[in-house]
């Protein structure tokens, strides 16, 4: 008798869930790795001002001033991104942005930096996909999750 197979959308479901419960565990072995980086670039960080009132259309100069970051910075986002929020956003698991993607990542960036950040640091819920709080990554700081937010905004 022939075995029953799973729907691929059950498939499908149960990898995106797996993948969510990978990134909720603290990654311990990521911390003294990232202390140094993350020590240099915090100061930087807090004196950046905030997103200007106007949104900011996709990509060009308009992303820029509206995600502003010096080059420690980014190079901090991109390695958070790598550690902790590539393994959704790089397939666009869940509805996740993928970097680089204009599409994806337009009308996100219209939002604003400000809401954007909220969405990364609560969790968000939306008709395109949803976010856990953090990436499911609890241990990450608020300078570190700003970086891979301006990292992934303005690849």
């Amino acid at each position: 008798m022939p075995r029953p197979r799973l729907p691929s959308t059950l498939i499908l479901a149960l990898g995106a869930l797996a993948l969510s419960l990978a990134a909720c565990g603290p990654k311990e072995e990521a911390a003294p790795a990232s202390a140094p980086t993350a020590a240099p670039t915090a100061a930087p960080t807090a004196a950046v001002p905030a997103a200007p009132e106007a949104p900011s259309a996709p990509g060009g100069a308009a992303t820029a001033a509206a995600f502003p970051a010096d080059a420690a910075e980014l190079e901090l986002g991109k390695s958070v991104y790598g550690k902790t929020c590539a393994m959704c956003h790089a397939a666009g698991v869940a509805g996740a942005p993928r970097p680089g993607d204009a599409a994806d990542w337009g009308p996100r960036r219209a939002q604003g930096l400000d809401v954007l950040l909220r969405h990364a640091t609560e969790g968000f819920t939306g008709a395109k996909g949803q976010m856990p709080a953090k990436g499911g990554n609890p241990s990450i700081s608020d300078a570190e999750l700003r970086s891979a937010v301006v990292y992934m905004a303005t690849k």
